[in-house]
């Protein structure tokens, strides 16, 4: 079996590559760069030539020889390796007729626990959200607690807010669901520490990218004064970015984005590096139900697997579906698949039904006219 010819797809605002097989055998996979995923589209362009007439069947070399056959880094690579390391895999699965985790060493789980993103912008959307939530079957729960205009209160009412923000959603939800922090990278280290401080009594599951993700030593340096568990890495793209914040203590979880951080290949990897730290994996992961699919097949085969992020937008927003045969659903959870490769098929009809478009966020400014990042 070889490598016939490479399709990429750019549509919604998405960039999925479909690889075909001489054998008539096809894989999908997509990149999860979103800000600029046709540039992600230009770098798979420039992969045909060390792909097209190759077995499919030799991922690891192809991978690295994708992410190493030129001395430049950066997220349009690896997002790009990380959707043909996933169509790849899809061909592997679907070549043998086993699902991708049948390749990675076999079910572990049945079902894969999900946290949901809340809805809202206000107290009483997520208090509304969570409880609605709560009854549809989910025991974690997250969202940003951060309050509108917070970079523009001062230092003591925007924690006051945000404890109050938490409190609210922990009283509606109880003990039995978890909490998740997502801080979205809005804070500095001191910042962050305090706020940790005051949310200690929450009893949090994970407190989510409380600062920038430029520096390990500065993740380190929270870590070390607070006892809420920290996790990052939806931003990063390697297993040596990660193993430096294990090594240094950074971060209790990992959460490695499939279609950036290198596809199954390499996520796998990822988890098994946490999982010699005796670190679990929770996955980033809101763009797309193929990209969800993705994570469930390296969910179902690692030991160290947390809760998976879930967007209910996967069943809602425009593109939703994308998949002929969406994952089951159960309440909060999604059952794993017994179907090969990723267990899922693109339906071709909604690329012509949503042309492409970037991405865009809202830059945000301070009252004195400064931006502040994210």
């Amino acid at each position: 079996m070889k490598i016939e010819a490479i399709e990429t797809l750019l549509f919604h605002t998405w960039f999925v590559v479909r690889v075909h097989t001489e054998e008539g055998v096809s894989g999908i996979g997509q990149t999860a760069f979103w800000g600029y995923a046709d540039a992600s589209e230009r770098v798979v362009d420039a992969f045909r030539d060390l792909l097209i007439g190759e077995d499919p069947l030799r991922i690891e070399h192809h991978w690295q020889r994708m992410f190493r056959s030129a001395p430049f880094r950066g997220g349009a690579l690896s997002g790009a390796v990380s959707a043909v390391d996933m169509a790849l895999w899809d061909i592997a699965g679907k070549r043998l007729d086993v699902p991708a985790y049948q390749l990675m060493g076999g079910r572990q789980r049945d079902r894969i626990r999900l946290h949901l993103l809340l809805k809202g912008k206000t107290r009483d959307e997520w208090v509304a959200a969570a409880a609605a939530a709560r009854d549809e079957g989910f025991t974690a729960v997250k969202f940003d607690p951060l309050p509108e205009d917070f970079q523009n209160m001062s230092h003591g009412r925007m924690i006051q807010e945000v404890v109050d923000n938490v409190a609210a959603v922990r009283e509606e939800v109880g003990w039995d669901v978890d909490i998740l922090a997502e801080i979205h990278r809005k804070l500095g280290p001191g910042e962050a520490v305090a706020l940790a401080g005051e949310l200690e009594r929450f009893r949090l599951y994970l407190y989510e990218d409380a600062i920038l993700h430029d520096s390990e030593d500065s993740w380190a340096e929270i870590a070390a004064k607070i006892r809420i568990p920290m996790g990052t890495g939806e931003r990063n793209h390697t297993i040596y970015e990660f193993r430096e914040l294990l090594s240094k203590g950074a971060v209790q979880f990992v959460r490695p984005d499939i279609g950036l951080a290198g596809g199954l290949t390499h996520c796998k990897k990822i988890a098994t590096v946490a999982e010699s730290f005796h670190a679990q994996v929770v996955m980033h992961n809101y763009l797309s139900p193929l990209l969800t699919a993705a994570s469930v097949q390296l969910y179902a085969a690692i030991p160290n697997a947390g809760t998976l992020e879930y967007d209910a937008r996967d069943t809602e927003r425009p593109g939703s579906e994308m998949l002929l045969q969406p994952l089951e659903k159960d309440g909060g959870y999604l059952l794993t698949p017994d179907r090969p490769g990723l267990g899922v098929e693109l339906d071709d009809r909604i690329v012509a039904k949503y042309p492409f478009h970037r991405q865009k966020e809202t830059p945000s400014y301070r009252t004195d006219g400064s931006y502040y990042t994210r």
